[in-house]
């Protein structure tokens, strides 16, 4: 596919950039808008996301702030600050700011969230709170679940998501999110494409788009195509196509970094229909075709050639009538299907990993009063099928990833009470797998209880924005389809042997978390804004699955998947973020320590702990809010126990500059120091694996529309 649009012009025109301190924030607005769009209460909530939509034509350094903007996660319409758990936003102003190259450039200062990704830098596991593969983070993609792992080195949870493709990310930390089906007992983080309606501006029936962007270090650009069309206000429809051709990076030593090298290629289609006022369907598409090779390390050298080939298809309607109070009933249905493959450069012999995942998900909101207490009860069920098959071209098997079969299914009902500054919530989830493959069966099911209390105990002007609030949660993850059969011996020189476990137990994580939120506008002047979300937890994981050596007759050693006592995981996460109009400033940071206990007392290290983080950042805005400068500070702490990782700083800057209301020119400094760092989550069985040094990022946009 070649380049389109590489004569843009690009011009940054001298605006003057400098490495300053600021916060995981997102756009907030001018003085003029600021009191027009900030929600701050839950009247105008519905409001506020309408009002968002129809701002195309401003420049996209002027949206609300991201803990202001109403969250996918939230199936009640409520924004991340108004959520008595730890909520995060990443919105589409921010998503262009960070010039994502890959999914992990997406979260960068979210906190408690890390990912791994490791040489093949197309491959993502999204880590939360410690947590992460075998579905212990649920990964949503417009509903979508996204559930390929591949039991190997480096990342296992495979996400093949191109960044360009996204409107928001949204991101619930704990097993909270119970309303999410089963598993999600590190947390949840919900994906949403780009939506014609959001694209659209008001007297638009059709735009187009076009995005170049160049990085230095590795030489990769980047090309991604939009395109609109309004048929009218009941149906619309948008389409994006984006192509990646990436070099190998030089780390912060600058050595280069052999097998980081990719080409990418993605798109998606979705409609839209409104049969009338109250109800609204969406179909749509999301696609990848995506291809890396890897020459293995030394002294083997084993290489292969990567290819991958994703389609998800989604189907999500919704009805809701405000005279009907009752009535808020979404259905979603999806299929995704992933075909994964490696051919072995030595003989050719090729292995084809095929998931196909198919998923229902339907629930209703009820709202109502009982005296002077206002209800929300959502009560609804989903089922989930991942069907795996792996196959190779000489008709045997991958032993470490086994095909087979897993079903979920599951039911809830949840009920949020507000009376005056009490606010509570109460639910139930109840929870039910069967797990089959090679003659072979697990099943099980369980009741998850979660219990909410919040309270806002001040009434005066300062204050009464503050809410503290309790929570404890379960939540309940079956064992996958390769950690209860995988088999098979080792590939040399260390040749152990996997043995399967189909009898191994579900996990139970219980956690306790005690957050605080507050939100005052007009602190020093009438159009600022403060938003702070704070919380600790701690989790108990029973029955948390791991490898193991076990005893066996062979003389090198077996490991097996078994069932640990529990893992214990705590820490404490901040968010935060000051808008002033000219510019704002804030700060996020978390930390988590965690190990695992077998049923025997022997305690260790997990090996999914990530670093400790405290992210800054600061943005000004000139020229009628048209230019933005600003720069992100953030020190990692290693975790314990980790041989290579160390502590690191990482300074970035980053300008947008909206010529007019069609051209938009981007740039980002990563790394500024040129810093050699490792992430800790990274695979290190042939040594440590170095993140790219400085890169230089620089973009433009042109748009067309009529």
């Amino acid at each position: 596919m070649g380049l389109v649009g590489r004569n843009m012009a690009v011009l940054l025109g001298g605006a003057a950039m400098t490495v300053l301190l600021a916060t995981q924030a997102g756009w907030a607005q001018d003085a003029e808008q600021t009191d027009q769009t900030v929600v701050v209460d839950g009247e105008s909530a519905a409001a506020a996301g309408q009002e968002q939509a129809t701002q195309q034509a401003a420049p996209p350094m002027a949206g609300a702030t991201q803990l202001d903007r109403i969250t996918i996660v939230s199936r009640t319409g409520e924004t991340a600050i108004e959520q008595m758990a730890s909520v995060s936003h990443v919105d589409q102003e921010q998503l262009e700011r960070r010039m994502s190259t890959t999914v992990g450039d997406t979260f960068f200062g979210v906190p408690g969230v890390s990912v791994q990704t490791g040489s093949q830098r197309l491959k993502s596991s999204i880590n939360i709170r410690g947590l992460q593969d075998a579905g212990r983070v649920t990964v949503l993609v417009d509903g979508a679940r996204q559930d390929l792992q591949i039991t190997g080195h480096q990342a296992q949870s495979m996400l093949f998501v191109d960044p360009d493709l996204m409107q928001q990310v949204d991101v619930i930390r704990g097993p909270v999110a119970n309303t999410y089906g089963s598993g999600a007992i590190g947390g949840v983080v919900v994906f949403e494409t780009k939506d014609a309606g959001d694209f659209l501006r008001d007297d638009e029936t059709w735009a187009a788009s076009n995005t170049l962007r160049y990085e230095t270090n590795g030489s990769g650009w980047t090309n991604s195509t939009t395109g609109a069309y309004r048929f009218s206000e009941a149906a619309d429809i948008i389409a994006n196509i984006v192509w990646r051709d990436y070099g190998e990076y030089k780390d912060g030593n600058g050595n280069r970094v052999p097998d980081t090298d990719f080409e990418a290629l993605g798109g998606l289609a979705k409609a839209t229909f409104r049969p009338n006022d109250n109800s609204e369907l969406k179909l749509g598409w999301v696609g990848a075709d995506d291809s890396w090779s890897s020459q293995g390390t030394a002294p083997y050298f084993i290489g292969y050639d990567y290819q991958t080939k994703q389609n998800t298809f989604t189907g999500r309607y919704n009805v809701t009538d405000d005279d009907q109070k009752w009535l808020d009933l979404h259905i979603n249905t999806s299929f995704n299907q992933i075909d994964y493959s490696k051919t072995r450069h030595s003989n050719g012999l090729e292995t084809t990993y095929d998931l196909e995942t198919y998923g229902l998900d339907l629930w209703n909101t009820s709202r109502f009063d009982t005296g002077a207490a206002s209800h929300e009860v959502t009560y609804g069920g989903d089922y989930l099928l991942d069907d795996a098959l792996n196959t190779t071209s000489t008709g045997g098997v991958d032993f470490y990833n086994p095909s087979g079969k897993r079903q979920v299914w599951g039911a809830y009902i949840q009920d949020k009470v507000i009376y005056e500054w009490l606010e509570v919530i109460g639910g139930l989830r109840y929870d039910s797998y069967r797990l089959t493959g090679q003659d072979l069966e697990n099943t099980g099911d369980r009741l998850s209880p979660r219990i909410t209390v919040g309270v806002s105990p001040f009434t005066n002007e300062s204050l009464s924005g503050l809410q503290f609030y309790g929570t404890y949660a379960e939540g309940y993850r079956s064992p996958t389809i390769s950690e209860a059969l995988i088999s098979g011996i080792h590939p040399a020189p260390a040749t152990f042997e996997f043995l399967p476990n189909p009898n191994l137990k579900p996990e139970t994580a219980k956690t306790w978390e005690f957050g605080i939120n507050y939100k005052a506008d007009g602190l020093i002047n009438g159009d600022d804004s403060l938003r702070v979300k704070a919380a600790y937890f701690h989790n108990d994981v029973d029955d948390y699955i791991d490898f193991t050596e076990v005893t066996c007759p062979n003389p090198f050693g077996c490991q097996q998947t078994v069932n640990f006592a529990n893992a214990k995981l705590e820490g404490f996460e901040l968010e935060s973020i000051y808008d002033a109009g000219w510019g704002f400033v804030g700060l996020s940071a978390s930390t988590i320590t965690g190990y695992q206990v077998s049923y025997e007392g022997v305690r260790s290290d997990l090996s999914t702990i990530p670093s400790a983080q405290v992210t800054a950042q600061l943005g000004l805005r000139f020229l009628e809010n048209r230019l933005l400068v600003g720069s992100e500070v953030q020190y990692n702490a290693a975790p314990k126990g980790n041989v290579y990782a160390t502590d690191y700083t990482l300074v970035n800057a980053f300008a947008q500059y909206n010529v007019n209301d069609n051209l938009k020119v981007d740039f980002r400094a990563d790394n500024i120091f040129d810093v050699a760092y490792v992430n800790p989550l990274s695979d290190t069985t042939s040594g440590p694996l170095y993140e790219p040094g400085v890169t230089l990022k620089l973009g433009a946009t042109m748009r067309f529309g009529g």
